[in-house]
């Protein structure tokens, strides 16, 4: 089954990019993936301030994730795979990527002045990724999306 890989946070630009690989994969019965990622803390506090810090930015991430795994099921009937990474955000979707063959694209969206750094990365570097890249326009309404899926 063909797969959408949706990078998901709180921005309205995630919500973009989860809609289109929702309708794209509801027209195609293929699947959503949902990919959290979690910074890694880059200071050294005492071990159990820094664990429990670490581990309040994961919490916030799956929970992002599942809100929006619930708007996705609530909408298509269809439950994605969510997953949460610890790390740098290029490399771990990169490494998501490798993994999961049965990725069809890797969905993101620009904002509506400017693409986030993921956007820029990935578009400068798309030769090398093992799936094309899907970025939605920053301008583009619900209204948009729907047309185009």
């Amino acid at each position: 089954m063909q797969a959408f890989l949706v990078i998901i946070d709180e921005t309205e630009e995630a919500r973009k990019a989860l809609r289109w690989a929702s309708r794209r994969a509801a027209a195609i019965d293929g699947s959503v993936h949902i990919l959290a990622l979690v910074q890694p803390q880059n200071f050294s506090a005492f071990g159990g301030v820094q664990a429990t810090i670490e581990q309040e930015a994961r919490d916030r991430a799956e929970a992002v994730a599942s809100s929006a795994a619930g708007s996705l099921l609530a909408e298509s009937g269809r439950m994605p795979r969510i997953t949460v990474r610890v790390g740098e955000g290029r490399a771990v979707i990169k490494d998501y990527l490798a993994e999961h063959p049965e990725v069809h694209a890797l969905v993101l969206a620009a904002g509506e002045t400017s693409s986030g750094p993921l956007v820029m990365h990935f578009s400068e570097n798309a030769a090398s990724l093992p799936c094309p890249l899907v970025i939605v326009p920053g301008t583009f309404s619900t209204e948009d999306i729907d047309r185009v899926t």
